[in-house]
C-alpha cells in the first residue's frame, strides 16, 4: 500500500494528516501574510498612532490612571511623570526590519481568528458529534480572551513597565543617561502586548488539558494558594514599580484568569462524563 493511500477502513494515513495540517497552515500563513502587507502600508498609523502612543503624555492609561488617583483622594500618587523621548537607531537597517517585524505582528494579531478556525477545521473530522458544539466555540472564546490580552498588554502591563524602567536611576549624579533604542522598545511593547496575550489563553488552555483528563479542578484548587504566590510573583516581576497598586492592577486579572479556568476545568470534567 502506497503511503498516501487510505487504509482499508478509511481512516487517513499519518502522511496524509500532514498533508491537509499543512494546507491549512498555509492559509493561515497567507491571510497572515495578506494582513501584514496592509498594515506595512499603513505605517503612520501603525507607529505614530499605535507603537509611539505610549510616549505620549496624552496617552489614555496616564489619564485614566491620574483620574482614579484623584478619585481614590490619592493625590497625584498614580499620575505618570512621562518626558518626551526620543528613540535612537544604530544601524541603517534598524527602521526597515522593525516595521517588517511590527507589520508582521499586527498581521499575526489581525489573522489569528482565521489562525484558529483552520485548526478547527483541521481537528474537527476527528471530533464525535457531541464534541463537535463545545468545541466551535473556542474559536470565539480564544479569539476574544487574546484580543483583550494584547490591548492589556498595550494599555496596562507595557505602560507601567516602560515608563519606571526608563526614569529609573541608580544613581543621583546624573552621571548616567538613559537613552533608548527603537530595537529596544519595539522589541519590548512587542514582547510584552504577546505574551499577554498568550497568559489570557489560559482558560482554553485548560479546557483541553481537562479533556484529556491531564488536569483536574481539585488539583487546581488544592494549590490555589501557590498558584496566588506564584501570580504575585509574576507580577511583581512584569511590574517593577514598586507601586504595590500597580502590581495589583496587574495580579488581579490574571487571578480572576485562574478562577475562570478553574470553573472551565470542573464544567470541562463535569460534561465528559455525561
Amino acid at each position: 500500500m502506497h503511503s498516501n493511500s487510505k487504509s482499508s477502513d478509511g481512516e487517513m494515513s499519518f502522511l496524509q494528516h500532514l498533508d491537509v495540517l499543512r494546507k491549512h497552515l498555509f492559509r493561515s500563513a497567507l491571510v497572515i501574510a495578506v494582513f501584514g502587507i496592509v498594515a506595512f502600508s499603513f505605517n503612520n498609523i501603525l507607529f505614530d498612532v499605535i507603537l509611539f502612543g505610549p510616549l505620549r503624555p496624552d496617552f489614555k492609561t496616564y489619564t485614566l490612571f491620574c483620574k482614579l488617583s484623584h478619585a481614590l483622594n490619592m493625590g497625584n500618587t498614580m499620575c505618570f511623570n512621562i518626558k518626551v523621548q526620543h528613540l535612537q537607531t544604530l544601524s541603517v537597517s534598524e527602521q526597515f526590519f522593525n516595521h517588517m517585524w511590527i507589520a508582521f505582528v499586527a498581521g499575526l494579531i489581525i489573522g489569528f481568528p482565521f489562525l484558529l478556525w483552520e485548526l478547527w477545521r483541521f481537528v474537527k473530522p476527528a471530533l464525535r458529534d457531541k464534541e463537535i458544539g463545545p468545541v466551535r466555540g473556542f474559536i470565539v472564546i480564544a479569539s476574544v480572551l487574546f484580543i483583550i490580552g494584547i490591548l492589556f498588554g498595550y494599555y496596562i502591563l507595557f505602560p507601567l513597565s516602560y515608563n519606571f524602567l526608563a526614569q529609573y536611576a541608580l544613581s543621583d549624579s546624573g552621571i548616567v543617561e538613559t537613552h533608548n533604542t527603537l530595537d529596544n522598545y519595539i522589541s519590548m511593547i512587542s514582547t510584552m502586548t504577546l505574551v499577554a496575550g498568550l497568559i489570557f489563553e489560559m482558560p482554553v488552555l485548560v479546557y483541553f488539558l481537562s479533556r484529556m483528563t491531564l488536569l483536574t479542578p481539585a488539583f487546581m484548587r488544592k494549590y490555589r494558594k501557590h498558584a496566588v504566590v506564584v501570580i504575585l510573583i509574576i507580577a511583581a516581576v512584569i511590574t517593577p514599580s514598586p507601586d504595590v497598586t500597580s502590581q495589583m492592577i496587574v495580579a488581579i486579572p490574571m487571578y480572576l484568569l485562574y478562577e475562570i479556568s478553574v470553573f472551565v476545568s470542573a464544567w470541562t470534567i463535569k460534561s465528559k462524563k455525561l
